[in-house]
């Protein structure tokens, strides 16, 4: 049994009691928090805290964070970080006046990395992906939803989902797999894309779900990408396997994706930069989360979601990296945050709640993280000795972590 008490705590953040719930609407402001706390934990998991005057002693591993703040590590529930190589030269082309779906036409885009994929061994992308989650460790994140669709055959599709099955045995976060094989029709199937869908649904997701590679199932209900018939079929055949459902939905237009993921009760829908009343009515339900993925926006130049629109209905909202290397080759959450706060005009708050405890909900791992709780995982970010909260999202250019620390362990 290995015990660690922190003491003298700044602000211990994001303090949440009982069954974890959706944080809604207008109580998005509201963050608990402890003023001059301790906290401890034993092995991998938060035992205790609570304010100094009660704070216990005998404790033989003592850390005194004067001046510091503690608060849960982010949650990055939207992520494509097997990948097998960058795309900067869209980057150049996106600088030129090129749109998303100009640079797609031209051989760029998803398929583009499904070329690359394609060529590159498992052992390959493991390393490259193993070396990305690493540096977003180190940045905060302490789970993490990583997602399949640069294979687009079952071959590499089940390549990539065996990348993940070794990232979760060979680091401590919870991390999900997620099977994206509904990213994108591959060039192949152009002239019939009814044979890559019955690809999918006989072939790909029983090959899955019979080696457990994938938590959950997705589809990019999307214009130009996959319609609402289609996605019904590949999401209940994704369910009859046992996989839960997502959706990339209404990045590009109002595709009819919220709907149809709500009434296949989504785990989450995603994106969302073009909705309007119906999507937030058929959202009201709160049984699915939705994420919102502002550095694509900021990446691509497309709209942002309307994400104060979503509180004022009282919904719930959380963010996540969208990290890929086509539209947002970057998985910083602080700068997340920080973006959250500047162009989405959430409050510090209401966008850590939206990184923490509603992205916990929006990848199934409310339980384990996305709050400093007695039980959960001693997952936590210790900041450097900042003067307040609100000067995380603030100093955007600025890295104001310590420590990162992961199943009650430091990392290197």
């Amino acid at each position: 049994m290995n015990r660690s008490l922190f003491i003298n705590i700044k602000e211990l953040v994001q303090v949440r009691e009982g069954k974890p719930i959706p944080i809604c609407g207008s109580a998005m402001r509201d963050l608990p928090s402890i003023q001059n706390a301790w906290m401890l934990i034993e092995d991998e998991r938060i035992i205790d805290y609570g304010e100094m005057s009660n704070c216990p002693v005998g404790e033989e591993q003592v850390f005194d964070l004067t001046g510091r703040m503690v608060l849960p590590t982010w949650v990055d529930s939207h992520t494509h970080i097997v990948f097998a190589a960058s795309r900067e030269e869209e980057f150049v082309m996106k600088i030129e006046g090129k749109s998303y779906e100009e640079i797609a036409a031209a051989g760029g885009g998803i398929l583009n990395s499904a070329r690359k994929l394609r060529a590159t061994t498992e052992d390959e992308l493991y390393e490259l992906a193993a070396s990305r989650l690493e540096q977003l460790m180190r940045l905060g994140t302490g789970a993490i939803e990583i997602k399949s669709g640069y294979g687009l055959s079952v071959e590499s599709e089940l390549k990539m989902l065996r990348v993940i099955a070794r990232l979760k045995a060979n680091f401590s976060l919870p991390i999900k797999a997620n099977l994206l094989a509904a990213h994108a029709i591959p060039e192949e199937y152009k002239a019939n894309r009814e044979a890559y869908i019955d690809l999918i649904v006989e072939e790909i997701i029983p090959k899955v779900a019979k080696e457990e590679l994938a938590d959950f199932v997705d589809v990019f209900c999307e214009k130009g990408f996959f319609t609402v018939e289609e996605t019904e079929r590949l999401l209940r055949a994704g369910k009859n396997y046992g996989l839960k459902p997502k959706i990339h939905a209404n990045q590009l237009a109002v595709s009819g994706g919220v709907q149809v993921g709500v009434a296949n009760n989504a785990i989450s829908v995603d994106h969302l930069e073009q909705i309007g009343d119906a999507e937030i009515e058929a959202l009201s339900g709160y049984q699915t989360m939705p994420v919102v993925l502002p550095s694509c926006s900021f990446y691509l130049g497309i709209p942002y979601a309307p994400v104060r629109r979503m509180m004022n209905a009282g919904l719930p909202v959380a963010i996540a990296s969208d990290y890929n290397p086509g539209s947002t080759p970057s998985g910083n959450m602080n700068f997340l945050v920080s973006l959250a706060c500047i162009q989405l005009k959430m409050l510090p708050q209401e966008a850590i709640n939206a990184a923490t405890i509603n992205a916990a909900f929006a990848m199934d791992v409310q339980d384990e993280v996305g709050s400093i709780s007695r039980g959960k995982l001693a997952n936590f970010i210790i900041t450097e000795k900042i003067p307040s909260l609100s000067y995380l999202p603030y100093s955007f250019g600025e890295n104001c972590i310590h420590q990162v620390w992961i199943a009650g362990s430091p990392l290197s």
